[in-house]
């Protein structure tokens, strides 16, 4: 069996991670930007109320009203599929597009 070995140095890690992480973010702003523009419109409380939070290993998007979860289940007539599965998606599209440009 035939042995394989790469040799990496120290500042291409670090220029991968960074590149990495660049993905990450625009990632997660994208899809963040994709469930806002889902979220249905009436008074615009619901978009208005929709909030990106990002913590040391986690980031959230929030619909910060009462109402949040029977717009996420389709109640609503201008998002019949809620705003989540519709973004999970995207992010999946998003994630796979940032990542081929490493």
């Amino acid at each position: 069996m035939a042995k394989a070995s790469v040799k990496v140095s120290k500042k291409d890690l670090i220029k991968l991670q960074k590149q990495i992480n660049k993905a990450i973010d625009t990632s997660t702003e994208e899809t963040y930007e994709f469930f806002k523009k889902k979220t249905p419109v009436k008074g615009g409380n619901a978009r208005r109320n929709t909030k990106y939070k990002e913590r040391s290993t986690k980031t959230s998007i929030i619909g910060d009203y009462p109402y949040s979860g029977r717009l996420d289940e389709g109640y609503s007539k201008q998002a019949p599929r809620g705003m989540t599965k519709p973004s999970l998606r995207e992010l999946e599209k998003v994630i796979t597009k940032q990542f081929r440009k490493i």
